[in-house]
């Protein structure tokens, strides 16, 4: 179960209903009432009526015997995403990047110590882990969380590197905290981050920042490779400069967006009838 907040308007029931959405994964896309009760600390009670109101607007349904999400969750991430105009600016970059480089990509953002995938486009390769749009993964071992966390000021830095990590998963390297902060002055020295079999074995990618129209650091993309078939030197030599032109035609595009004129929707004309 997430943690809870303190403050007088936190509310409780949204909390649980957030818990139950959670509760499913890959691994387990279909549960039982009594698998959704254990897995979120409910009571069962209380997890049949948040499953029934959730079946009611649409975003869980009852299949063999069991709960399952619905498509309409999609709807929950998509508003962040789409609010960015992220993907419509990123995409045709992106699918530029993946003809050039013949290797997979994607972008993320920060959320606590993971990294959270918010648009990829994928080629058909054998890796280690599955990707998708939501996936996390502990920051500190993946080329883009190294990019992200390297932008952060020292103090947020600590705050960020305290958070347990959400993903589930188990890195195939541990980094210590002095090997962390070598590695993110390595990042910020050179501009892009490189992580070589440290989430899986096999997984080799290399990342650079998409900035706004600040030069804020808001996201980061990379390029994912097989390291049995990918050298690092490959990576570096033919795959990061096409990397660095794509991130920096989406950063150019987010700040021509951010200085697009703010119109005011009451003061609009009405549209021609």
């Amino acid at each position: 179960m997430a943690q809870r907040g303190e403050g007088p308007d936190f509310i409780e029931a949204l909390a649980r209903g957030l818990d139950v959405i959670r509760a499913f994964h890959a691994d387990r896309p279909r549960m039982t009432l009594a698998e959704v009760a254990a897995a979120t600390g409910l009571a069962r009670p209380t997890a049949r009526r948040i499953l029934l109101t959730l079946e009611e607007l649409g975003y869980v349904r009852t299949a063999a015997g069991g709960h399952e999400l619905t498509p309409r969750v999609l709807e929950l991430g998509m508003a962040y995403v789409g609010s960015l105009s992220l993907w419509d600016m990123a995409r045709p970059h992106m699918e530029q990047l993946v003809a050039a480089t013949g290797e997979s990509s994607s972008i993320t953002q920060l959320d606590g110590s993971d990294v959270v995938y918010l648009a990829r486009v994928a080629v058909p390769k054998i890796i280690a882990l599955r990707v998708q749009i939501g996936t996390r993964f502990p920051a500190t071992v993946t080329s883009q969380g190294k990019v992200l966390l390297a932008a952060l000021p020292p103090e947020q830095l600590d705050a960020v590197l305290a958070l347990p990590s959400r993903s589930g998963i188990q890195p195939w390297v541990q980094h210590s905290r002095a090997a962390i902060d070598a590695m993110l002055r390595e990042v910020n020295a050179r501009g892009f981050a490189v992580a070589d079999n440290e989430l899986a074995p096999g997984i080799r990618s290399v990342a650079v920042p998409i900035r706004d129209g600040r030069g804020e650091v808001r996201a980061a993309m990379n390029v994912t490779v097989n390291a049995a078939e990918t050298s690092t030197k490959t990576l570096l030599d033919r795959h990061l400069p096409h990397l660095q032109r794509a991130a920096g035609a989406i950063s150019s595009d987010w700040a021509l967006w951010q200085s697009r004129p703010q119109v005011d929707q009451a003061l609009a004309p009405s549209p021609a009838r």
